[in-house]
């Protein structure tokens, strides 16, 4: 018996079928067959029943299944530990990143890490959470960085930063002058949005729906496909909109827009990685995960708030 074996059988008792295992490993089907074959000749009992219209677990096959399952984290818990001492680590990363995450938060990220890691090549494809999802179907990403959690048979979804949407005005509008507005205030104003599939847009419209009885309908004049689309909207005039602090430094410190916070509504969400349950990540990307959850836990919503109470403190001093 060994790990690859167990990794093999877990897929077929997930996807169902010696076909679909073989295709999420990217193995052919006589050689899957031949694995879990070898692995019910050192049990000496059949695993699965198998017939023309089904496929199903023996009773040995059901209680075989949860340790599989533990060798399977028990793998990636010590690829963990173990990159921690590896400092010459190789390897090409392909990942997908949304908007928000690729345009703002990782580029300040990838420097310090490609400075202890320089053997890790990433390749990031910036595009929205639906995109992202497809492709690590298609098995063209190792994993991707979403702004909100998402539920599919086949995905698992981890947690790995944190960050909180705040409302964003132009510099000349009548909230400008305002540090704190509550929701109900806000929504009297029109909204520009990003994209319906984007996380920003879904983690707004949840907290809203979930208020909808005492709160004024969202006005939305405008949907557009990037957060840098709607900076330049808002900007305009024609309309606010709700973003991650991240996304406006700049114009925030040319005085263009303005963060405001809403007092009585919390527009928190995580960052998500998510990735293939039958696909073991190499371990460069368990090493630049690790990195995130430890560089961007607290970090990218503390630092992000404390320069708008840097800023706002600067508007009020001036």
């Amino acid at each position: 018996m060994n790990f690859h074996q167990l990794h093999i059988f877990y897929t077929v008792a997930e996807r169902g079928s010696f076909s679909a295992a073989a295709q999420a490993l990217h193995m052919t089907q006589p050689a899957v067959t031949m694995q879990i074959q070898a692995l019910e000749d050192y049990f000496g009992v059949k695993l699965l029943h198998r017939s023309t219209k089904k496929m199903e677990l023996s009773e040995a096959g059901r209680t075989l299944l949860p340790y599989a399952m533990k060798s399977m984290e028990l793998v990636r818990e010590t690829d963990t530990a173990m990159s921690a001492f590896t400092q010459m680590l190789e390897g090409r990363l392909m990942l997908g990143a949304s908007l928000t995450i690729g345009e703002y938060v990782l580029p300040r990220l990838l420097g310090p890490f490609g400075q202890e890691y320089p053997h890790i090549s990433i390749v990031m494809k910036v595009m929205n959470t639906t995109q992202i999802m497809d492709d690590i179907l298609r098995h063209q990403l190792n994993f991707g960085l979403i702004e909100a959690p998402v539920h599919h048979p086949d995905m698992v979804v981890e947690p790995v930063m944190q960050d909180e949407l705040l409302l964003i005005v132009p510099g000349s509008h009548p909230l400008a002058d305002r540090d704190e507005v509550s929701l109900a205030e806000a929504l009297e104003y029109p909204f520009i949005l990003r994209e319906q599939g984007s996380g920003t847009r879904q983690v707004m419209e949840e907290e809203i729906q979930r208020r909808k009885a005492v709160l004024p309908e969202l006005q939305t004049v405008m949907e557009l496909g990037s957060t840098g689309a709607v900076k330049s909207a808002v900007e305009a005039g024609l309309g606010i909109t709700m973003l991650s602090p991240s996304s406006v430094k700049h114009e925030v410190a040319l005085g263009l827009l303005k963060i405001i916070r809403i007092g009585d509504a919390s527009f928190k969400r995580k960052f998500y990685a998510i990735r293939l349950k039958s696909s073991l990540l190499p371990i460069s990307a368990v090493t630049f995960l690790t990195y995130l959850r430890q560089q961007g836990g607290e970090g990218v919503q503390a630092a992000d708030h404390a320069a708008f109470r840097d800023h706002s403190a600067e508007e009020r001093t001036i």
